[in-house]
């Protein structure tokens, strides 16, 4: 019984601990990968990697930051959220996400993914 749970409480940590960062505070001065460079260098876990998805970001600070989406070190599209916005943006394979904050204050965002759904 004493090992079931310490058995049950490890799974649990170790649960917690995997489970991908979807919020994110950026210093002024702290532009954030968040996908496109592979595990380990992510700041987020996209479950569509490899694939053609949707970017979702919200702004849940109180200033305005910009999304980069480069592929290759070229920047292919600089987009930016306002205090209390989403974006939805199409992120292709092999392209890289941003977060870049302005350079006065402290910005606070949400990322998360969506499947691209194929039309028949």
């Amino acid at each position: 019984m004493k090992s079931l749970i310490i058995s049950s409480i490890f799974l649990l940590f170790w649960f917690h601990n995997i489970m991908a960062q979807t919020e994110f505070t950026l210093d002024p001065s702290q532009s954030m990968l968040m996908t496109g460079k592979g595990l380990g260098q992510d700041g987020t876990i996209n479950p569509y990697d490899g694939q053609d998805c949707y970017a979702i970001i919200e702004n849940i600070g109180d200033v305005t930051f910009y999304v980069r989406i480069q592929k290759e070190g070229k920047v292919l599209q600089t987009v930016t959220v306002a205090k209390n916005e989403t974006q939805k943006l199409l992120l292709l394979k092999d392209q890289e996400l941003y977060l870049d904050p302005n350079e006065i204050a402290i910005a606070r965002a949400r990322v998360s993914y969506d499947r691209v759904k194929e039309s028949y």
